[in-house]
Parts: C-alpha cells; sequence; structure tokens
C-alpha cells in the first residue's frame, strides 16, 4: 500500500515534484536535482526524509535485546550516542537492511529503518522479541504520526541556529540531544550525522518532531536560507560517498565482506542473528567485492541499475547504483566485480545505452 509522507502538503508548498519511492509519495526534486546536489556541497539545503521509519523500543530488557538482534557490539554505543549504523542480518548474513540507533537511557532506545522496510523491519523484531521471550520489550512504529528533517551543508549551523538550537554546533558526530528545543518546542531529539555525506566534514544536522511541529521546521529552514532538495540529489550525494541503498546495492543475497560495508560490524561478536555465518565467510573470503565507478569526465550518461561490467568480452560485474555526478562532471556509479578484475585504478568497459564505455575502477570516496 502506497503513503504519503506527513509533510506533503508542505512540500507541495515549496514547489516539490512528487513521486512514489519505496511505496512513498514525496518529493523527487525542487525543480533542479543538480542545482540542490551542488548546494549541498557548498551551501545548505533542507530535506525532509519523513518517509524513514522511526520506533520507539522501550523495556528494562531493551539493551539485551537489541545487542541479539543487530550486527554491532552495542556496548559501545553510549547514552546520547547513535549506532551509526548497524545491521539487521539473516541467519546467512545477508543484509535485510541498515539502520540507525539512537540509545536514550536504560529502558529506551530509538530506531530510524529505511523507506522500503518499515513494516518488515517492525513484523521481523517482533518475531524474534516473542521468539527470545521479550515479552517486557515493546516496538512502537511512529512513522506516520512524526517526521524528520535533515539539514545538510557547511552553512547547516547557521540554520540550526536560526532555528533556536545553537547547541547544535557543539554535537560530535554520532551525538544527539533527546527532547532538545527547537523554534521553541520540544522535538523527539535532534542529532547530528547526516545523510549524504557531508557528516565527513562535520556537517549535518536531524531534527525528529512531530508533525504539526516538523511543518513549522521545514518552513522556516527554508525562509532563513536552505534550499528545499528532494530524493534525486540526496541518492547522487549519497553516492559520491559510496552508502549503500538498501534493495539496491545491498539485500539478502548480499553479505557486508562483499560489499564492504566494515562501520556496522563488530566482527568479533559472536551472538547475533547472523553473525555465526558472518565469520565464517570473512574468514573463507568472497567472490565479489562492490567498488565505485567513474566514467570519463564531461560525459553526461548515467549508469543503470544492472548494467553489465566487462573485461573485453567476458561480463566481470554488474551496476548496483548510479548517477550523474554535477561536482565530478562525470557519471558514476557502484557495483559488483568479481574479485580476479576488482584491480583499483584499472579500467573496464561498461554497458551504456547499447554500446560501451571504459569505466575507472575507484575507491569510495568518488570525490
Amino acid at each position: 500500500m502506497v503513503k504519503e509522507v506527513p509533510l506533503l502538503d508542505v512540500q507541495r508548498e515549496l514547489g516539490g515534484n512528487i513521486g512514489e519511492f519505496a511505496g512513498w509519495i514525496t518529493s523527487m526534486d525542487y525543480g533542479n536535482p543538480l542545482e540542490e546536489h551542488m548546494n549541498t556541497r557548498t551551501s545548505v539545503s533542507v530535506f525532509d526524509v519523513s518517509h524513514m521509519g522511526r520506533y520507539v523500543i522501550k523495556g528494562k530488557r531493551v539493551f539485551e535485546f537489541l545487542q541479539k538482534l543487530v550486527s554491532k557490539d552495542l556496548s559501545e554505543v553510549g547514552t546520547g550516542k547513535m549506532s551509526g549504523p548497524v545491521l539487521l542480518m539473516n541467519e546467512n548474513a545477508g543484509i535485510r537492511d541498515d539502520i540507525m540507533l539512537y540509545n536514550v537511557s536504560e529502558d529506551l532506545w530509538l530506531a530510524v529503518v529505511n523507506a522500503p522496510n518499515v513494516e518488515k523491519d517492525l513484523e521481523w523484531m517482533n518475531e524474534w522479541r516473542i521468539k527470545w521471550g521479550f515479552t517486557d520489550v515493546e516496538i512502537e512504529n511512529v512513522t506516520l504520526k512524526s517526521t524528520l528533517i535533515a539539514i545538510q551543508g557547511p552553512k547547516a549551523p547557521e540554520i540550526m541556529e536560526g532555528l533556536g538550537f545553537s547547541e547544535a554546533k557543539n554535537l560530535k558526530i554520532l551525538e544527539f540531544v533527546y527532547g532538545a528545543e527547537v523554534l521553541g518546542k520540544k522535538t523527539m531529539l535532534v542529532s547530528h550525522s547526516g545523510w549524504t555525506g557531508e557528516e565527513v566534514r562535520s556537517f549535518g544536522f536531524e531534527i525528529w518532531s512531530d508533525v504539526s511541529h516538523g511543518a513549522e521546521i521545514l518552513r522556516k529552514s527554508v525562509a532563513l536560507g536552505a534550499k528545499p532538495a528532494g530524493l534525486i540529489a540526496r541518492d547522487s550525494l549519497r553516492l559520491e560517498m559510496g552508502y549503500l541503498l538498501v534493495g539496491q546495492d545491498m539485500d539478502e543475497n548480499t553479505n557486508p565482506i562483499e560489499a564492504r560495508y566494515w562501520l556496522p560490524l563488530s566482527l568479533e561478536k559472536e551472538e547475533c542473528i547472523g553473525c555465526p555465518k558472518l565469520r565464517e565467510i570473512y574468514e573463507e573470503g568472497v567472490s565479489r567485492i562492490r567498488v565505485g565507478l567513474k566514467l570519463k569526465k564531461g560525459l553526461r550518461v548515467i549508469p543503470r541499475h544492472g548494467a553489465g561490467i566487462y573485461a573485453g568480452n567476458k561480463l566481470v560485474g554488474k551496476v548496483t547504483s548510479g548517477a550523474f555526478s554535477p561536482y565530478l562532471n562525470s557519471g558514476i556509479a557502484a557495483g559488483y566485480v568479481n574479485v580476479s578484475h576488482a584491480y583499483i585504478g584499472s579500467k573496464l568497459d561498461l554497458e551504456v545505452r547499447g554500446g560501451r564505455q571504459k569505466v575507472k575502477i575507484t575507491d569510495f570516496p568518488l570525490i
């Protein structure tokens, strides 16, 4: 069932071009996704990312439950800190989702999950919760009665100050303030992580609030000078940084080793869903790995999902995500290449518009 994001009317008011993504009706762009992309890298943009799922998870044994559920050792995540991110894996170490966890207190954690998996993740978590006997732990899906606004770019701290939360500039990466006041009202939280890679340079804040407050925050952010940006720009921005998109770059048939997704892993962890198999894969090795791909500068083509990557006439890989990068002025992509041909810095042939183009194998980030 297709759902509308809670602030769809405000997106339309701000000039959003509406489309569907992962079962959600939301803004694809606000007129020019290339300009939105560059504005994020050089100034400040505001994204309504309320299509991402939000859960409240509480109970005296919530830490014990989550520790068994996810790929990373959560004992490293202190109060007021984000997990940044962790994986939900199946028993074969296939990636179901990557999620963010927020440690509010001993008996309260929050979670943000990817848009396609809002219902699926909730159902799966509840299955394991009951199977393991954590009946005292409660998981509430608050996605449709809350909003998530992301403010990105080098001037993001200025917008946060204009919103009345000047303390944002003091937040370290992966820190958050529960109940922070924005525009004179309490929010669920303000966090410092980022969705487009700007956190690499310490830019990027997220505001989780109720719907009416979220509408105020979105409008005021634009009034303060943040340009609204949509999902097309968000996709090209995350691809420049090499961030994976669930359903394209990873799925339940993809393991974190071949995806080179090290950040969410604690390889020494033994007790979690998929952890024993993950260790086995790590020791045995993989046959393919995820790499970055760059086309010739000035070539304005977009590599397509599923496009073949060739060494001569031999198919050695496939593209999973592609975009045009206005920052690099070239087509970029991520894909999986056989280990036998995954030489960083070398060139292969990429299937483009029925023909072939030379593509350079690069590491992430691409910028």
